[in-house]
């Protein structure tokens, strides 16, 4: 104990920043002056040194991404478990690599082209064998193949000066409208169209050119549980997409048991 005490004595960490004395120094120090410091202020200058890291460590660990539990998600959301099970295991799109769907994420031009190629077979189609000029999107883009087909087929335009922005986000009234135009648009009448958009509160912010083709696609029951609202310029999800594919292939199933009349025509709608 003598010793301790000429060490410490012999010591000139006073003359040293608080900072710069080593833990060991400190437990020293404070079994001496056990009668002067608390048990709390030794835990205090211990710790102090790494609160802050292990303080951002805890938040980190709260920051975690909006997965999809195919499991847990509801049944009865556009973004059900179900609607995504339906178009993963049909292969009109796909989960990331690491297994999760994420119907939060927004999607890209060339994400939709490669979409209707699937959907809609376009790449069956009779499609010009010449390649269209598109400056943004060179052979070597992951999506050409199918942006060349959307281009071919008229099912999705570029924009002047060639070019396609494959990167660019889509809205609702966008991603709809595509799908419709791959599908087949209706030719309602005005009136027809104003009619059936009339249950939306927010169909006035409906794009003009999106009207006919909207319409079509919520008078063939693609689209469920919006709640009152089409949110047209809003911008399209992964879920938002997989929900109108679910009803369709929901339709392409009920075909086979469709009545063949006599001398009638089994062909489906046009644009398929």
């Amino acid at each position: 104990m003598k010793n301790t005490q000429r060490n410490y004595e012999n010591n000139e960490t006073t003359e040293l920043p608080l900072l710069s004395v080593k833990t060991g120094s400190i437990l020293t120090t404070i079994g001496i002056m056990g009668k002067f410091i608390s048990t709390l202020s030794l835990v205090f200058l211990i710790q102090g040194f790494p609160t802050n890291a292990y303080a951002q460590q805890e938040q980190n660990t709260e920051q975690k991404p909006n997965l999809v539990n195919l499991e847990e998600q509801p049944q009865n959301t556009p973004q059900s478990s179900n609607a995504i099970k339906q178009v993963v295991a049909a292969n009109l799109m796909t989960n990331y690599s690491d297994g999760n769907f994420y119907p939060e994420r927004l999607v890209s031009r060339a994400e939709l082209a490669t979409i209707m190629v699937k959907t809609f077979r376009l790449d069956r189609r009779n499609i010009p064998p010449e390649d269209v000029t598109v400056a943004d999107v060179p052979s070597s883009h992951w999506a050409y193949k199918d942006i060349q087909t959307v281009l071919k087929t008229g099912i999705m335009r570029g924009y002047r000066g060639n070019l396609f922005f494959p990167n660019q986000r889509v809205t609702r009234a966008e991603g709809l409208a595509i799908f419709a135009q791959a599908y087949g648009v209706f030719q309602f009448s005005d009136d027809t169209v104003t009619d059936i958009l009339s249950n939306y509160s927010d169909v006035e912010s409906i794009p003009n050119w999106a009207r006919r083709a909207i319409a079509t696609v919520v008078a063939e029951g693609f689209i469920n549980d919006t709640q009152g609202k089409l949110n047209p310029l809003k911008p399209m999800t992964r879920g938002d997409i997989a929900s109108v594919l679910s009803e369709y292939l929901e339709r392409q199933q009920q075909q086979p048991n469709t009545p063949v009349v006599p001398g009638g025509s089994v062909n489906p709608q046009p644009g398929f």
